[in-house]
């Protein structure tokens, strides 16, 4: 059974990098793989998971994406499964046409609107919009709250203060209408709220906070073929960095420095041979971007592209099989962050940017119920929690990449009640197994699952190694096997002796060189 699960496997891997597609190009955001092969031939079929609390936009808790000549079919989504049943059962009752003042244009105008549906708003000639200039359909109705039209509008001071924080560039003395401020937290403190204010019609918008108490780390991980040139004692807190420089004859990938955010660490960087980085493929589909001459690119290589109907021109460079940048068309911002009922004030007129966060924070004598933060997605606000009243149960349990609870999810957890996570094969599970239900909250934050590391075939032909012994056929090893290589017949060591023996970290092997 062993070799014909190391041939297997090792056919696997032996595609032409123009002919298959890699697991590390593309990730879930609310799910994971439940798959464990790491590269797929071309029309290769793969499926994925949901986390628990999740669903796929048809609402079942698993999919499938295909691998095409352009790269991966169109990107796996997993929503929020109240989100979807609140789109089953009130999708066409929930928000209608609103009354606004007749001053006022709202655009498209529908007699009913579907939960996430945006309305669009501009003044009359001659006038200013004072509010935002867009709100989304929830199921708690629309939000935020409708501008107004004026033909004055008032200056504002100086921001205020911002407690264990600071405004980001140097104050003025007077401030326009919809003029906006940045802030920053102090080192060690975690921003909650909006990090930008607006001045609209002489008033500021609600101030973000800034947090102390955040969680702390006290160790590192150790980074192979690297040393520590500057980092501040142990235990790290919060924007607590570590520095890396590599050794001799490797490059490092990735920022040179790590940071601590709210208890966990920014990614590692990688240390690689010189002569070890690999090719980036170009994967967006050729019916939204202007064509281009090829689909492959060389490491620190740059390509420029540009949407179809777009006038800027938009830039990546390829890292070691990975873009900096990642390659998107262009996408719609969103309206200003909803006011979630029985959260803190979010009063904003400030647009966000796809991809980018919004952390919510519950009133006094309310837990929040769903995820932390929501997220901007092709225009529309994703994962909208809810503030809801102590009850001393639980919400679901964290969800966790490549991996899950071992039991079937509560939409409520008494207290006392524990749940166990698991990992998906070959990963390795950081951190506590089981978290218990105490006064409402989870006892610890959820566990990681560390991914192993592939070694085929094709990888020990490009840097001229075979395994050390001959019995071993390891294709799979998990994070904290070592595993041992030698030269193949007719090559010598290129590299130093101890890159002979590395350590499976996190997904990230670094192979040694012969020649």
């Amino acid at each position: 059974f062993i070799k014909c699960l190391f041939i297997c496997l090792s056919f696997l891997y032996t595609f032409p990098f123009s002919e298959r597609c890699l697991k590390s190009e593309i990730s879930i955001e609310n799910g994971f793989f439940s798959e464990s092969e790491f590269a797929y031939p071309l029309n290769k079929e793969r499926k994925y998971q949901c986390k628990s609390g999740y669903v796929t936009p048809d609402g079942k808790t698993s999919g499938s994406i295909t691998c095409l000549e352009s790269g991966w079919s169109p990107q796996p989504t997993c929503i929020d499964i109240l989100t979807k049943l609140f789109d089953l059962f009130f999708i066409e009752i929930e928000c209608k046409f609103p009354e606004v003042e007749e001053n006022l244009i709202a655009t498209p105008r529908k007699d009913k609107y579907r939960v996430g549906d945006v309305l669009k708003f501009s003044c009359r000639s001659r006038l200013k919009r004072v509010g935002p200039d867009s709100v989304q359909c929830y199921d708690f109705g629309w939000s935020p709250n409708f501008p107004t039209c004026k033909e004055q509008t008032k200056q504002c001071a100086p921001p205020p203060q911002l407690l264990n924080g600071k405004v980001k560039e140097t104050p003025k003395e007077i401030y326009e209408h919809s003029d906006l401020v940045e802030y920053v937290c102090n080192t060690r403190f975690l921003m909650k709220g909006f990090k930008k204010i607006q001045c609209v019609d002489g008033q500021w918008t609600d101030l973000p906070m800034c947090i102390g108490n955040v969680l702390k780390i006290f160790m590192v991980h150790e980074l192979h073929y690297s040393s520590v040139v500057q980092s501040s004692a142990s235990p790290y807190h919060h924007r607590d960095s570590v520095e890396f420089n590599y050794m001799e004859d490797f490059t490092m990938i990735g920022h040179k420095s790590v940071t601590c955010l709210n208890g966990m660490w920014t990614p590692l960087p990688q240390c690689i041979t010189t002569d070890e980085p690999k090719k980036c493929k170009y994967g967006l589909n050729r019916k939204e971007v202007q064509p281009l001459s090829k689909t492959v690119y060389d490491h620190n290589e740059k390509v420029n592209y540009k949407c179809r109907g777009a006038t800027k021109l938009k830039h990546s460079t390829c890292i070691n099989e990975r873009w900096n940048t990642e390659l998107k068309v262009i996408t719609q911002p969103c309206p200003p962050p909803p006011q979630i009922p029985n959260a803190q004030n979010m009063a904003t007129t400030v647009n966000y940017q796809d991809g980018e966060k919004v952390s919510v924070v519950c009133q006094d004598n309310y837990i929040i119920q769903g995820a932390e933060e929501i997220v901007c997605r092709n225009g529309r606000w994703q994962s909208i929690p809810r503030c809801v009243e102590p009850s001393g149960k639980c919400v679901s349990p964290p969800s966790i990449d490549n991996g899950d609870i071992t039991s079937f999810p509560l939409l409520a957890y008494a207290p006392g009640l524990s749940v166990e996570y698991k990992c998906q094969a070959f990963y390795v599970l950081q951190g506590p197994r089981t978290i218990t239900c105490r006064n409402g909250k989870w006892s610890s934050p959820p566990p990681k699952c560390l991914a192993p590391c592939a070694v085929s075939e094709e990888i020990l032909r490009r840097h001229n190694i075979r395994f050390r012994w001959s019995y071993e056929k390891k294709i799979y090893s998990m994070t904290g096997d070592m595993i041992e290589f030698n030269c193949l017949h007719g090559y010598r060591r290129k590299t130093p002796v101890h890159t002979f023996r590395p350590i499976c970290q996190d997904g990230k092997l670094l192979y040694p060189e012969c020649e």
